[in-house]
């Protein structure tokens, strides 16, 4: 957005420009050509003519600025009238509109907390959400089909709106869970009811991870207290199903959702610490390996409930059956370490059924899950994973060593600059190492990297909470426009919830001017996907 601000100076203040001393000269001014220099034998400027040279000046100056705003009309926006109580004191300067001439100052004054009508509104605001376009044929390309190729850098509206959208369905599922954490350890769990973010869609299915380890005796001695944060199984998710006709037609088809929520309990966060790879059930070829901790949540049943790879796969099958002859899609998203699940259940569910629908991840901070041999597998059974990546969270720089990481292309520039200086010797050793040594991860799929410290209302040394935060990755991908462009001034999700949760790692100027608004924060009314999502 460019402001123009047509700049005149009211005739009282003409006085000011009279010449201070003898020795003033006029000099020629590109403004005005036919001014002429005069010679130091000329007598002083008189103050009659000094006004006059003035009030020329300044006229050529405002033709100017008017043509130069003309040139790009639909970008100009009128100021609103300044009265001369405003006016006073301010500098020739403001007539030259800086902002117009550097879009990045632009940038950064639109988003300045000066903007309270803006401001106030983003934290009035509980939900606001950019247009829902017509996908139509194009569903399969935003589903990624083509690896969203030409649709990430500069970020495809649509796209954006999408992602958006799918972590809306993992912060369900944490408010899902934190709702009521407790499982029954004598009996089935009754269904539960989950609010989702969007009406569209029904949720047929609970989902529940188990973990194959136990805490120590001693540790219900110490701290007899701990409840659900010690129990083996828990909900931890759900499928979805749009059952609304305009949504189908919308997105050109009907969509499956599978959201898994990140680490919540004291034996998940255990899971994530055995790191060691070992080999997939399903595969026969030894090299495609996977996390330990993270398999065995995979498939490991609970007293009463059934192992996550059982109840994904048994409600997919129904759901194709249920909905077979039509178009359809399977989604599956989470955070953290539902975002690692979320590759394992790709992988179950790819070969479940004789025709299974397309199928995608997209998944936010999730951490390395397996080596090569585990990507190869799933590039080959045509799943599409799009990596949304905070360029200060850590968590997505772990577990193991980094070993063939990289786009293809950049594996590829590697193996060619080997072949040329012939050191077949590295290449050998490299791949012993890729083959053998059990640390070795890469991640999967196409990357969206996000940083927080493009945007303007986080601070740019925010901790490690909030730069693996959910709510922090959905704000930084809303306003994401291309990795060489600022924070988009046009943004639309609400900052409430990000105060509710990262209020510490909010700037300062921001957290003042919400109070200075007079909005009781703690008294807003948080949609049901506010609750603060967990690390890992």
């Amino acid at each position: 957005m460019q402001i123009g601000i047509s700049f005149t100076l009211p005739a009282q203040n003409l006085q000011v420009f009279p010449a201070r001393r003898a020795s003033f000269k006029c000099q020629k001014s590109p403004l005005n050509p036919l001014t002429k220099p005069h010679s130091s034998s000329q007598k002083p400027v008189s103050l009659t003519s000094s006004t006059e040279l003035t009030r020329q000046h300044l006229s050529n100056l405002e033709k100017l600025l008017q043509k130069t705003n003309q040139a790009d009309p639909e970008q100009v926006i009128k100021a609103p009238t300044i009265g001369p109580t405003e006016t006073k004191g301010k500098g020739l300067l403001e007539g030259l509109n800086i902002a117009r001439i550097w879009p990045e100052m632009r940038a950064a004054e639109e988003m300045s907390p000066r903007h309270l009508n803006r401001l106030q509104r983003l934290l009035s605001k509980t939900m606001e959400y950019s247009p829902r376009n017509n996908l139509g044929s194009r569903w399969r390309e935003y589903h990624g089909c083509n690896d969203w190729s030409g649709l990430l850098d500069p970020l495809d509206e649509n796209l954006r709106r999408e992602v958006v959208r799918y972590g809306e369905f993992v912060q369900a599922a944490y408010h899902g869970f934190h709702s009521k954490p407790t499982m029954s350890t004598d009996e089935a769990p009754l269904p539960r009811h989950v609010a989702l973010p969007d009406r569209s869609y029904k949720v047929t299915k609970s989902l529940y991870a188990t973990s194959s380890v136990g805490l120590p005796k001693w540790v219900d001695d110490v701290a007899p207290n701990l409840g659900w944060m010690t129990q083996r199984s828990s909900w931890i998710g759900f499928v979805a199903v749009c059952d609304d006709k305009r949504e189908i037609q919308r997105m050109g088809r009907r969509d499956i959702v599978i959201a898994l929520r990140g680490t919540a309990t004291c034996l998940e966060w255990s899971e994530n610490f055995r790191a060691q790879l070992v080999q997939i059930p399903e595969s026969d070829d030894p090299t495609q390996k996977v996390e330990c901790g993270f398999l065995s949540l995979h498939k490991t049943p609970g007293a009463h409930v059934p192992s996550l790879a059982e109840s994904v796969v048994e409600e997919v099958q129904r759901l194709i059956e249920m909905y077979k002859g039509e178009s359809l899609s399977i989604t599956i998203t989470g955070h953290s370490l539902g975002a690692a699940l979320s590759l394992l259940v790709a992988d179950e569910i790819s070969s479940c059924a004789p025709q299974v629908p397309p199928i995608a991840v997209f998944s936010f901070g999730g951490p390395r899950v397996g080596n090569k041999g585990f990507v190869e597998r799933l590039n080959e059974k045509n799943v599409k994973v799009l990596r949304i990546v905070n360029n200060q969270d850590l968590i997505t720089r772990v577990p193991g060593v980094v070993i063939g990481e990289g786009s293809e292309q950049q594996q590829q520039q590697q193996q060619d600059q080997q072949e040329k200086q012939g050191n077949e010797s590295f290449a050998r050793v490299f791949n012993m190492l890729e083959n053998n040594n059990p640390w070795a991860y890469s991640h999967v799929g196409t990357e969206l990297r996000v940083d927080t410290k493009l945007s303007p209302y986080l601070k740019p040394n925010a901790n490690v909470a909030c730069c693996h935060d959910l709510e922090a990755y959905l704000h930084l991908v809303d306003g994401f426009l291309s990795s060489n462009c600022p924070f988009r001034s046009n943004a639309k999700r609400s900052l409430v919830k990000l105060l509710h949760d990262q209020g510490s790692n909010v700037k300062q100027l921001y957290t003042y001017k919400a109070l200075s608004l007079n909005l009781e924060r703690d008294r807003i009314s948080i949609p049901m996907s506010s609750l603060s999502s967990p690390s890992r």
